[in-house]
């Protein structure tokens, strides 16, 4: 049986620390920022690590609000393509300071972008 991609990028430790990395330079980003006001960070770190390692093969479970409730408050703040573009930019950003190898990355983007529709509440 091979390895998952979760597996072979390092699992836990590895995605925690791209979802702390990533999460520095979305609230560094002033295009981005407003997006996060008043949102309980490390609950946050703690469900975007749960969901993207989901994503990857983890064995992990997400238990947080589907994508499309989750940004519902981003939608109504004026969340467009672009902020989706740039938060996808830094989270390959971050993914490449972990060390992630760049074929890995490709992958891990690949199934981000896929979350496209829902985030932006759009049929699939």
């Amino acid at each position: 049986m091979s390895d998952t991609l979760y597996e072979t990028i390092g699992g836990r430790q590895r995605i925690n620390n791209a979802v702390e990395l990533f999460y520095a330079k979305v609230f560094a980003d002033d295009s981005l920022r407003s997006f996060f006001e008043g949102v309980d960070a490390q609950g946050l770190f703690a469900r975007q690590s749960m969901f993207v390692s989901m994503l990857i093969g983890g064995k992990t479970i997400y238990t947080g609000k589907n994508l499309t409730l989750a940004h519902a408050g981003s939608r109504l703040k004026g969340m467009t393509d672009v902020h989706f573009d740039t938060m996808l930019d830094h989270f390959r950003a971050a993914l490449a300071e972990v060390q992630v190898a760049p074929d890995r990355v490709v992958e891990i983007m690949t199934l981000l972008e896929g979350t496209r529709a829902a985030v932006m509440g759009r049929p699939s």
